[in-house]
């Protein structure tokens, strides 16, 4: 193992060594290649990096895609053997899915312009859902030729050469596999993760095909060639339709990982003077453009100029050491009034015991002549299921049988991160 790893962006790892290649060792192969070729490219998150790393998987792809189908194709075509052809084509419109993926990468990696402020970097996802729509494709082409195989049966020809050719398929699609797999974790990409997909499952088809070529030796029955691909085809499309639904996914504006948000959470707190924070925001312009906006409670005492100077620290922070660009909203919390403090505290837990989903932030007592404001935010997870005015009738019970002259005013937000 590398003496550090680098940080992934959904903050599953963390850099000790930013000097280290980001490869966690065992396949010599792979690690070679990235030796060789992304010298010096040690922080994935950068986008000359990340760039480049999607550039070498896309372009070991292409070859090894066009190179699995010169030689099945000769086979294929030395021994009349529709299955294998068949089986070459399918390289061939994966060495297709490469160059969506290589067109995909250059393209997220064009400077923000003036009608792209954001930058270009979810072309990358509309490349990963590129290649997830062509697994659908692929899927349902085979199926369809499966089924006819399954109706008419033809028989199957066999060949020691054939056979030799699709070990060796299965041999290097697994690689490759494993290769995509691990380039896309260290950079946290959809697209390169879909491709390793789809060479899992040419290693299924290609094994399919060899399975079936070597039973109908043993046993004569050529129908066994078209279930064995209806099968193969179904795996496909269940495969096709969850990657389209994980690279779809960013497009439309999901939930930011846990992870990053327990990340971010943590780090804000650690911050001296720094009592919590909420309303957190992440805006996914694509791979390394992200954008968020958050609050920071102070407590009210503080210089609002100390409390200015920290919030500047903490964004710079974060632009630096996580290629987040963060805005920050100042919240003033009194901390002199204790009463205010155990009323937070008390309808916090009454919150609790109702449902551990919910929070509150921005308590503030308004005092009058015949009743005093109770004033705070109610946060509700986004889909939240349980009633509102459930929740809102028992916080006010709570709150007055602590004061019969507490009146609360709630206002209801919808929260954008779990965990915050």
């Amino acid at each position: 193992m590398r003496a550090g790893m680098v940080y992934c962006s959904s903050y599953r790892c963390k850099s000790r060594d930013e000097t280290a290649y980001p490869v966690q060792g065992g396949y010599f192969l792979t690690e070679l290649l990235i030796r060789c070729f992304l010298r010096g490219k040690t922080d994935p998150r950068s986008p000359g990096a990340r760039t480049a790393y999607g550039n070498l998987a896309s372009i070991v792809g292409i070859f090894c895609n066009l190179l699995l189908f010169a030689g099945k194709f000769v086979a294929g075509t030395l021994f009349g053997s529709i299955a294998i052809t068949a089986d070459a084509v399918n390289n061939l419109s994966d060495a297709s899915s490469n160059v969506v993926s290589l067109v995909g990468f250059r393209l997220a990696a064009k400077k923000p312009d003036e009608k792209h402020p954001y930058g270009h970097a979810r072309y990358e996802y509309l490349a990963g859902l590129g290649v997830s729509v062509m697994i659908l494709v692929i899927g349902l082409t085979l199926f369809k030729e499966s089924f006819l195989k399954v109706l008419h049966p033809q028989a199957v020809v066999f060949s020691w050469l054939s056979v030799g050719v699709l070990a060796a398929s299965i041999a290097v699609k697994l690689w490759m596999s494993v290769f995509n797999r691990k380039i896309g974790r260290i950079i946290d990409s959809e697209t390169l993760i879909a491709t390793a997909a789809d060479s899992r499952n040419d290693v299924i088809t290609t094994a399919a095909v060899l399975a079936s070529t070597l039973l109908y030796r043993w046993s004569g029955i050529a129908r066994i060639d078209g279930l064995m691909g209806v099968g193969v085809a179904c795996f496909i499309l269940y495969s096709g339709y969850g990657l389209v639904r994980d690279t779809l996914s960013p497009l439309l504006g999901e939930s930011p990982d846990p992870a990053m948000v327990r990340h971010i959470e943590q780090k804000v707190l650690a911050y001296p003077g720094v009592m919590g924070m909420h309303d957190l925001m992440v805006h996914d312009y694509g791979p390394g453009q992200r954008f968020a906006s958050l609050h920071v409670e102070f407590p009210a005492e503080m210089s609002v100029l100390a409390a200015h100077d920290m919030v500047d620290n903490i964004e710079k922070d974060f632009l630096a050491q996580e290629h987040i660009q963060l805005t920050i909203h100042y919240d003033p919390i009194v901390t002199a009034d204790a009463e205010v403090g155990l009323l937070r505290q008390y309808l916090a837990d009454t919150l609790k015991a109702i449902d551990p989903a919910l929070s509150i932030h921005d308590l503030r007592l308004v005092p009058g002549p015949t009743h005093t404001n109770v004033l705070f935010d109610l946060v509700l997870p986004a889909g939240y299921r349980g009633s509102r005015a459930d929740v809102v009738r028992q916080l006010r019970a709570a709150a007055t049988a602590r004061n019969p002259a507490y009146n609360c005013v709630i206002k209801l937000e919808q929260s954008y991160a779990a965990d915050c």
